[in-house]
């Protein structure tokens, strides 16, 4: 089965539904199958989108944090007896001015309740590689959201096949029976 790079199923385009629909997978069954495959696919969706909300926030913050610990990493290197004057929020609506003197070192949230010390530069890689990963990762769940809404099309297209089809099988055989039994 073809698949997309991160291994989501390709859905198949039914060309013919006569020979998609057999005696023994009637109307009823392709078309559950079928809505199964929808399901399955917007299931994924609402993952994706989870995914992609949680890195549209996350790869901001990180931007941020790169910025900021290079430009202490340019005010280290300019001159260390130098302070920073600074504005730093205490919560949401609360900051507090402060002065600080660059000391080569920051502090990271990890995580988890987690905070590590960091020279200045090696923080700076750190976040320049955390925030290219998160890029990827958001270019990546963007190409598989646009990937799922056309394998959902497929599905959908298909189901709507395999109705009309359907309906007109059974026009043709209603007609089929009144012709016969007016005769």
């Amino acid at each position: 089965m073809e698949t997309n790079p991160r291994g989501i199923p390709k859905a198949p385009f039914i060309e013919n539904v006569e020979d998609h629909v057999t005696e023994q997978e009637p109307v009823e069954i392709v078309l559950r199958k079928f809505q199964e495959a929808v399901a399955k696919y917007k299931f994924m969706e609402v993952n994706m989108l989870q995914r992609k909300r949680n890195l549209d926030t996350k790869v901001p913050e990180i931007r941020k944090t790169l910025e900021m610990v290079q430009f202490l990493q340019s005010q280290a290197e300019e001159d260390e007896s130098k302070e920073i004057e600074t504005l730093y929020e205490l919560n949401d609506t609360l900051f507090a001015t402060a002065k600080v003197k660059p000391t080569g070192k920051v502090n990271l949230w990890l995580g988890a309740n987690v905070m590590l010390e960091y020279p200045v530069e090696e923080a700076a890689e750190l976040l320049s590689t955390k925030l290219e990963a998160a890029l990827k990762t958001l270019k990546n769940t963007e190409e598989d959201l646009e990937y799922l809404r056309d394998q959902i099309t497929t599905m959908e297209v298909n189901t709507a096949r395999v109705y009309n089809w359907d309906v007109k099988q059974r026009r043709l055989a209603r007609a089929k029976e009144e012709a016969t039994g007016e005769e």
